[in-house]
Parts: C-alpha cells; structure tokens; sequence
C-alpha cells in the first residue's frame, strides 16, 4: 500500500476453475475422487475454525498447474456461531434446504457445506450444474421441498453413496468433513478404481 493505491498479489492458479475444466475433460473416478480429499481437506480446516464458506462449487474452486485445487471466492463467508448464521446466501443450484427454509429452520451451520459438497461432487462426475432441468425459482421450491438432485445409478457405488451421505435433507444426519475424509469414496487408491476412460482424460 501506498499513498494513494492497494496493491494486492494473488497466486497464479494456471488451470482456472473445476467447472471450466470439467467442460473440457472427462475427469474419471480417481481424478473426482483426488479433487474431492482436497477440497474436504479444506473445508475441515475452515469448519474447525467455526468458518462456513456457503458457496462450495465448481466455480469457486481453483486448480493449480500441478492438479492442487484451492477453496476460493469467500466474499460469502462467514463464522459460525452456534449454528447461529440466519441470512440466505449462496449460489440456489448448490444450496442446502435449511438455507432455502429459513423461515422454517431460523438459521443453519456448517452442514450446509457438506450439502454443497455433495452437488459440488455430483457436478464434477455428471458434468452439469445439479438440478440441470429447472430454472432458478424452480430449484429454489424443489430445495426448499427437501428433494435433493437426482443422482444417476450409472455413477459408481463409492461415488453415489458419497454423495447420498451429502445429501441429507436433515443437516444434522450430514457427516462431518473430517468424518468423510474416511470414506471410500476419498481413501481407495488409483488402481482400485478400475481402468480409466481415455477419452478427452486428464493425468493428474
């Protein structure tokens, strides 16, 4: 800072967005699975500290030349306290239903990450946005109903059930982040996720 200007310096992270490169490469299981312990790995330090992001999705996460993906844009964020956060914030396609009824609820904790997480996931293996046929306000109603996004029976059995876990419509039957950190889905190694596609693929 000078007298006159604020100079700030960010990290340059060379690959953009998950969401822009999941609409140039078909990311396999194990790829999905990697990005997945990263952004778990984040959030588990932010929700340790009380901080709930209340934007996770593939847009507002950054990967670095050598496949890091960094937590990004916490204009949203804010510390939790007690559950007490009572403003509804947040990108509708990715919101948890407690977010969209709080009129209903009086206000929501970090749960709602692990909601986002789950269509942050789905988002990243089915290559669209969840709730991919409705508009905005159609999204909106069908969240606030407690109907979560259709998760395909052709994704993998770890993957489904990662992301069902994620989905629960009762925040507090939501695992935690350190609690999915455990899950198959996140801890099984390369070669047990089978051959990968080789079309449009990337190397992690």
């Amino acid at each position: 800072m000078d007298e006159s200007r604020i100079y700030i310096f960010l990290e340059l992270v060379t690959k953009g967005s998950l969401a822009s490169l999941y609409q140039k490469y078909l990311l396999s299981d194990y790829q999905v699975s990697a990005y997945t312990r990263q952004i778990l790995n984040g959030l588990k330090y932010l929700h340790d500290k009380k901080v709930i992001h209340r934007d996770i999705k593939c847009a507002n996460i950054l990967v670095d030349a050598s496949g890091s993906v960094k937590l990004a844009d916490f204009g949203l964020a804010r510390v939790a306290k007690l559950n007490d956060i009572k403003s509804c914030k947040g990108t509708p396609f990715w919101m948890a239903p407690e977010v969209v009824n709080l009129k209903k609820n009086r206000f929501y904790g970090l749960a709602a990450d692990i909601w986002s997480l789950g269509c942050t996931v789905l988002e990243m293996l089915t290559r669209r946005r969840p709730y991919p046929h409705l508009e905005r306000m159609q999204a909106l109603f069908t969240i606030g109903q407690g109907k979560p996004p259709l998760v395909p029976d052709s994704l993998s059995r770890d993957a489904r059930d990662f992301i069902l876990k994620c989905l629960q419509v009762n925040p507090n039957d939501r695992p935690t982040a350190t609690q999915l950190l455990d899950h198959p889905f996140v801890t099984r190694s390369k070669n047990s996720f089978g051959p990968a596609s080789r079309h449009n693929s990337i190397q992690l």
